[in-house]
């Protein structure tokens, strides 16, 4: 091995991924997913020299996947190698619109915006912690998910409510998944044979986290999430758009307190609380071909939801030049992918049946016959997050 060296943490609400990778040429020494945390059937993947190991995390906490991940690092004989460290944070607020150095000072800032993103926050920061006690010689960075979304319009980030909610408790629009939104646009770009600052494109970001973005020549005009990951679209465990009445009536129809709604909302809704069978996408979608009424009313719902939402953004952005899906469901699943366009067919898409039936993992690609193009983009936010790590250190 030979040049810079960075470790890249990116812990989401149920999932940790990691790389080690050289941000100039993308060159990838060990790569990983722990997914399904908290649950029994928790694992971690690891990837390196071609090869793939799968191991069962007993107790199925982020604690014991970053275990495994420094027992591999130390297996290889690389951890002594690693240059920095960039971690993935969901929630900076209005402060950080581009990647931080990581002091006492922004792990404070990190802290005050747990209330905002419950789910996320609380594992950033375990990552950080975690990785800081680790790697305590290097420098630490934080790339924030709402970073590219300070650009957009206020029409798009404001809320109609009281104007002292915003000012004195930063009531907005914040979005999240941007270093995602952010990287598919650029190579949905490269892969039309456009400059990405003629294109007005949606990426539609799709996991157990889903969200929805308006690019307008590479800069973020509107998107589906808002003050916290639970507007939007239905999602794993999140609900997404309900009415803002729903907790006032469940509090005094079921004695439920507001926390305990929110965290219902949470981590008890979504495809999880409409199919009451789970929230993984891939379990629905066999769970609905074998004719499980729920599992099928939840990916309708989940599809629906997501085609009008993509149906909205176009009205940001005044003209559409391209749908981009991207993400674990996003990349994976041709089924959502084709309904979705079915019901897009108003705005000009026309699904092709083969080349979406074969866009797996690994291979983006035009799934569209005709009319306006769809792609599937596989994202790599581990990379683009290496990169903006390497530039704020070379500041």
């Amino acid at each position: 091995m030979s040049g810079m060296w960075t470790l890249v943490l990116n812990c989401g609400s149920s999932s940790v991924k990691f790389a080690l990778l050289n941000p100039a040429s993308g060159e990838v020494r060990l790569s990983g997913l722990a997914e399904r945390l908290g649950a029994p059937e928790a694992s971690v993947r690891l990837e390196r020299d071609g090869g793939r190991t799968t191991h069962a995390l007993r107790g199925g906490a982020y604690a014991e996947a970053f275990d495994v991940l420094l027992a591999e690092l130390e297996a290889l004989g690389v951890r002594s190698e690693v240059s920095a460290v960039g971690h993935r944070v969901v929630h900076g607020g209005e402060r950080f619109s581009a990647p931080a150095r990581i002091t006492s000072d922004v792990l404070d800032a990190i802290r005050a915006c747990v209330p905002l993103a419950p789910l996320h926050n609380p594992a950033n920061l375990s990552g950080i912690e975690a990785a800081r006690a680790a790697f305590p010689g290097v420098p630490h960075v934080a790339v924030f998910d709402t970073a590219f979304h300070q650009t957009m319009p206020d029409v798009a980030y404001r809320y109609a409510v009281p104007e002292a909610w915003y000012t004195r408790h930063g009531v907005r629009r914040y979005g999240f998944h941007g270093t995602s939104h952010a990287f598919v646009a650029a190579e949905a770009a490269a892969l039309l044979g456009r400059p990405l600052a003629e294109l007005n494109l949606v990426t539609a970001h799709l996991g157990n986290g889903s969200s929805v973005c308006a690019v307008q020549g590479g800069r973020s005009v509107d998107t589906s999430m808002g003050l916290t990951p639970l507007e939007g679209l239905v999602m794993g465990t999140r609900s997404g758009d309900v009415d803002p009445g729903l907790h006032d009536y469940l509090a005094r129809q079921s004695g439920l307190t507001l926390s305990e709604i929110t965290a219902a909302l949470n981590r008890e809704s979504g495809l999880l609380g409409l199919s009451n069978l789970a929230s993984d996408m891939r379990e629905l979608e066999a769970a609905a071909a074998g004719g499980h009424a729920g599992a099928r009313l939840a990916v309708d719902v989940f599809v629906y939801r997501l085609a009008k939402t993509v149906a909205g953004m176009a009205v940001a952005l005044g003209r559409l030049d391209g749908l981009i899906f991207t993400g674990g469901i996003g990349e994976n699943s041709a089924t959502i992918r084709a309904a979705t366009l079915r019901r897009l067919a108003v705005l000009g898409f026309e699904v092709d049946e083969e080349a979406n039936a074969g866009a797996v993992r690994g291979q983006s690609g035009l799934i569209t016959a005709g009319g306006v193009p769809a792609l599937v983009v596989n994202t790599n936010e581990e990379l683009s997050i290496a990169r903006q790590t390497e530039e704020v250190l070379a500041q």
